[in-house]
């Protein structure tokens, strides 16, 4: 077997694919300066809200060789998500696409495991971790360096073909590899659908997020109550906001996802509107069990619904 770094990063990219990853990237683990400057400000701004854990650990955040003793490489994999099912009742409160499905970080990492696995058993004996959405990463910033796509105006990342409604997952190796070149070009041009579409404005520059106004962070992150003046702007949501994504045309050529794990449960797409209001715990439990919806936590939804379904 060629033992070279250039054989290695093919094979493991082949094994991705064989794996169900859509797309595959590596880059060199190494600090991301441009990003630091543009997180400290970010932070500074009070953008972040309620999350602070976005504040710790901040020089791990923009060098992932401080996450793995010896760490030299990146390996940035993709996972579409999307589905064309939709709920049923056009009155009942709108799920994100994401939240569909099993819960992606268990998704994601089992995969991911088996890529690592497979490079130490079968190419290398190295050390490495596995994330997903699980530490103090800039996944989207990786990916780009990987090859991958262009961070959106709406802040997400942007595959050339695949769109932006995937999950990002990293292997932190301690090997070299051949890197890709990064993704150099944002395609969005003059396009700001997504900007102008947010009913929060919660996208007040390009690339930039205010959290406090995002009807994700409001529905799912923060424990706080919906300020007054956005609740009538959530525009039905319950976890989570797609709209930003739906209108951007680099989605206009999503396909259907062929996750098992991420095909909606067929009594999720079934609930009414008066089935939502009416959801006590025992029905949170059985129904969003095992996938992210469960980590908003009965509570928030609760609050959430308040909001959408106001006592007469």
């Amino acid at each position: 077997m060629d033992h070279s770094s250039d054989n290695f990063s093919q094979l493991i990219k082949a094994k991705a694919s064989e794996l169900g990853f859509g797309a595959c990237g590596i880059s060199q683990a190494r600090l991301l300066e441009e990003e630091r400057e543009r997180l400290k400000n970010w932070l500074d701004a009070g953008y972040h809200g309620t999350m602070g854990y976005m504040a710790n650990n901040f020089e791990k955040r923009v060098n992932p060789a401080e996450l793995v003793e010896g760490a030299k490489s990146v390996v940035s994999v993709l996972l579409n998500y999307y589905t064309d099912q939709k709920q049923e009742d056009p009155k009942a409160p709108i799920i994100s696409k994401y939240a569909l499905g099993k819960d992606y970080h268990y998704v994601l990492k089992e995969r991911l495991s088996k890529l690592l696995s497979y490079i130490q058993t079968e190419l290398t004996p190295c050390e490495g971790r596995v994330f997903t959405d699980s530490a103090p990463l800039l996944e989207k910033a990786l990916a780009r360096e990987a090859g991958l796509g262009w961070v959106g105006k709406h802040t997400l990342l942007i595959h050339p073909k695949m769109g932006s409604f995937s999950f990002i997952g990293e292997l932190v190796l301690d090997i070299e590899l051949d890197y890709d070149e990064p993704f150099g070009n944002n395609l969005c041009g003059s396009c700001s659908r997504c900007m102008e579409s947010c009913p929060t404005g919660a996208i007040i520059a390009p690339a930039i997020l205010d959290a406090n106004r995002c009807i994700s962070y409001l529905t799912i992150e923060t424990k706080e109550a919906v300020p007054e003046s956005l609740t009538g702007n959530l525009s039905n949501r319950l976890v989570g906001c797609d709209i930003c994504q739906q209108v951007c045309p680099w989605n206009g050529r999503a396909t259907q996802n062929r996750v098992i794990e991420f095909q909606p449960k067929p009594e999720l797409l079934r609930m009414t509107a008066e089935e939502w209001r009416r959801i006590d715990k025992p029905s949170y439990k059985k129904l969003f069990k095992g996938t992210a919806v469960e980590r908003a936590g009965f509570d928030r939804i609760k609050k959430t619904l308040a909001h959408l379904f106001p006592l007469d």
